[in-house]
């Protein structure tokens, strides 16, 4: 076994279980259990390698050898700082600054969030694909969720369609909003003619997003509220979106109707994470702090 393959073992609690039914019940997936039969991985028994016709008994230790990823093809490794707010063997959970795009694209492929988190795990000497679980806009600033291995990512996946995987964001928008506390429930869609912006449409994906007022206050003259949102769905550009759609546009946000007078990209930061560690089982809850331009604001 290489040192770098992720390992990890669970006690039989069944009285009689076939090994490929105990491993579906450890929420390894189908397409893991493949790469770990042809790619290198190993499924032990109490030490012993078996496959996944060996029937167990209660008490049985399973241990499951996943193969050496391989590194993302064509993703460029580059050195950089970023703020680090919790790692272990499985996850790594970041601050990311407003103006970095989160992966890179045909037409710039490089000084991303995913190029610093490769140069990252090389310099661990990780072999990884960059599993990166929460996205964000480039110009939104705050918390982003990477696992270390495929197996943390489809468990990390799992979370976030069962609705396990809490984020709360922090914006400034536009107008004294007037409810303390509501929720928009308006389907989304890709705008006809633009590969960028979204739009409330019917034929849309359902989208859903809870909002409560921390502040109302204003500045230069111009009423705003400090709001704080929650997100049920994570469509491309929700927030923004939703928040366009009942009149109070995040400001800075020049795509969705917002001003930029007072800052120079949308005031929307992903501000805490909040889930039940998928190895471990802790309860992990991290906050970032507001980066300059939404801290100056915030504190006029």
């Amino acid at each position: 076994m290489n040192n770098n393959q992720i390992k990890l073992s669970f006690p039989v609690k069944e009285q009689t279980i076939l090994v490929r039914d105990a491993i579906k019940q450890f929420g390894i997936s189908k397409k893991a259990l493949t790469s770990i039969k042809f790619e290198g991985g190993k499924i032990l028994v109490n030490e012993e390698e078996k496959t996944v016709r060996h029937l167990l008994q209660f008490g049985d230790v399973v241990t499951i050898i996943f193969p050496l990823e391989k590194k993302s093809e064509g993703l460029i490794a580059e050195k950089g700082m970023f703020p680090i707010l919790f790692e272990d063997d499985h996850l790594l959970i970041i601050s990311k600054e407003a103006g970095l795009s989160t992966i890179p694209s045909r037409e710039h492929p490089n000084g991303t969030v995913a190029n610093l988190i490769a140069g990252y795990l090389e310099e661990q000497g990780l072999s990884a694909t960059v599993h990166i679980a929460t996205r964000l806009d480039k110009d939104t600033s705050g918390i982003i969720c990477i696992a270390k291995h495929r197996h943390a990512h489809h468990l990390l996946s799992e979370m976030q369609k069962s609705g396990e995987l809490h984020r709360t964001y922090e914006a400034i928008v536009h107008g004294h909003v007037e409810a303390n506390m509501f929720s928009i429930n308006a389907p989304i869609g890709r705008r006809n003619g633009s590969i960028i912006e979204r739009f409330v449409s019917a034929e849309g994906k359902d989208a859903r997003t809870s909002v409560q007022v921390i502040r109302r206050f204003s500045m230069n003259g111009e009423a705003l509220t400090h709001v704080r949102l929650k997100l049920h769905t994570g469509r491309t550009h929700q927030i923004r979106v939703h928040m366009q759609a009942v009149g109070y546009p995040l400001i800075g946000d020049d795509l969705y109707e917002g001003s930029r007078v007072l800052i120079n990209r949308q005031a929307l930061h992903a501000k805490e994470l909040e889930l039940e560690h998928p190895f471990t089982k802790e309860m992990i809850h991290i906050i970032a702090p507001y980066p300059d331009d939404m801290n100056d604001l915030l504190c006029e």
